[in-house]
């Protein structure tokens, strides 16, 4: 896993519209939830979309974005997201390219890991968490950001 201080690598990958997603872009708007999930349409994964759908205001109330990724195609994602009434981005990566880079591939490259990050708008990882079967430690960690985020000693400027 990327540790805090590490810088976040860049990326450019299709999202579940068809549309380029550049992680530079982004954070051009603000920090940054980004989140690997291993499949669309798994009980586990839909339950951690959703806790994230449904905390998505409050993330957006303190100056975040969230993005989740995994190796489903647009069609898939875009159905997902759908279904599911998503607000935020998901990352079509069928070839785990940022998946690789974010240390969120399977044992022998194998399946995807649930891993959480939050990124800083300048590039910078701030924290972080694994936790494959424990779902609900990734809604706490997206919590735990969100106050961090409110904290006034943990803002940071505006960029123009």
């Amino acid at each position: 896993m990327l540790k805090v201080g590490d810088i976040a690598p860049k990326f450019i990958l299709p999202d579940q519209k068809g549309s380029e997603f550049s992680l530079t872009e982004k954070l051009r708007d603000g920090a940054l939830i980004l989140f690997f999930y291993p499949a669309d349409f798994t009980p586990g994964c839909t339950k951690e979309v959703c806790a994230i759908r449904d905390i998505h205001e409050e993330i957006l109330s303190v100056g975040m974005q969230v993005v989740g990724v995994s190796p489903q195609n647009q069609a898939s994602h875009s159905r997902f997201s759908d279904e599911y009434d998503l607000p935020y981005t998901l990352i079509c990566d069928p070839d785990k390219v940022a998946i690789r880079m974010y240390d969120a591939a399977g044992p022998m490259g194998f399946g995807v890991r649930r891993v959480t990050y939050l990124i800083s708008q300048e590039q910078r990882i701030q924290a972080a968490i694994c936790a494959d079967l424990r779902i609900n430690k990734h809604e706490e960690f997206v919590h735990k950001a969100i106050l961090l985020r409110e904290a006034p000693s943990m803002k940071t400027p505006d960029h123009d």
